[in-house]
């Protein structure tokens, strides 16, 4: 009886192998056929990014398809971006579709071009391209390339304060980005502080918030009198300004300078 199990088991065993290559023999083979080809955006797309604009498109990405021979499953395409002239080196992916074209909106291609690397609030030269994939990791292919413009925006903490006013080097208006970021410094939690050109003799103020728009955010900030009133340590270069809404007031010499706040030892200082 056992040798009749052995038997049993090993010709069970012979079965199995010569089904699984029988699978292998009969399995689809799927080659590379023709690269997909990229239409738009080509080289003489150029764009300004803003955060006012973020929800908007900023170009539609179209491509003719890619083909692939044998028995075909879904082609995946990836829109990849790099810095101009590296021969994608380190590819950066803009947006994953099995679609021919893809819009893109303003703050998705910022995020990319942030998150890769590229300067902010310069134009930046950018090669685009799309690769092309059967399945998840199937054999890709890779399409032409365009080398694009695209300015893109400072993406701020939501955690900074903002300053205004005539003495920074945007004036009194929000409008174009022209407001200073105030930063907490990395790892703390009450102390702010920003590089900032000040200018002799002139005014500003510390406001909490910034809605993005050229209307600014004039309600919620922080004056002279009120750091004032609360104790602060005050730097000698800055006074209030005495005017209706109790600005700082800046009596240095007009340059570089660092301003910071710091909340835990209650001081302001200009270095």
């Amino acid at each position: 009886m056992k040798n009749i199990y052995k038997i049993l088991i090993a010709f069970i065993g012979v079965l199995a192998v010569s089904c699984n290559a029988d699978d292998v023999d009969n399995r689809p083979v799927i080659d590379a056929g023709t690269a997909p080809v990229l239409l738009t955006p080509q080289s003489d797309f150029s764009i300004v990014l803003s955060k006012e604009t973020e929800k908007e498109v900023a170009t539609t990405v179209n491509w003719n398809k890619a083909t692939y021979t044998g028995t075909q499953t879904i082609v995946n395409y990836t829109i990849q971006i790099a810095k101009a002239g590296t021969n994608f080196a380190s590819p950066i992916t803009l947006a994953s579709t099995t679609a021919i074209s893809q819009p893109i909106t303003v703050a998705e291609l910022n995020s990319a071009l942030v998150n890769g690397g590229f300067v902010e609030k310069e134009v930046n030269n950018v090669d685009i391209r799309i690769k092309s994939v059967v399945g998840a990791s199937g054999i890709p292919q890779y399409s032409n390339l365009f080398t694009i413009k695209a300015t893109p925006y400072h993406v701020p903490l939501a955690s900074s304060h903002w300053l205004v006013g005539g003495a920074t080097p945007g004036g009194w208006t929000w409008a174009g980005d022209a407001e200073t970021e105030f930063p907490l410094v990395v790892g703390q939690t009450n102390i702010y502080q920003v590089t900032i050109v000040l200018k002799s003799g002139e005014a500003f103020r510390e406001f909490l918030g910034n809605n993005f728009t050229s209307d600014g955010n004039w309600d919620a900030s922080h004056n002279y009198s009120y750091y004032a009133d609360k104790g602060y340590t005050i730097d000698s270069e800055l006074e209030d300004n005495a005017d209706g809404d109790h600005n700082f007031k800046y009596t240095g010499p007009t340059g570089s300078r660092v301003f910071k706040i710091d909340n835990v030892a209650k001081t302001i200082t200009l270095d």
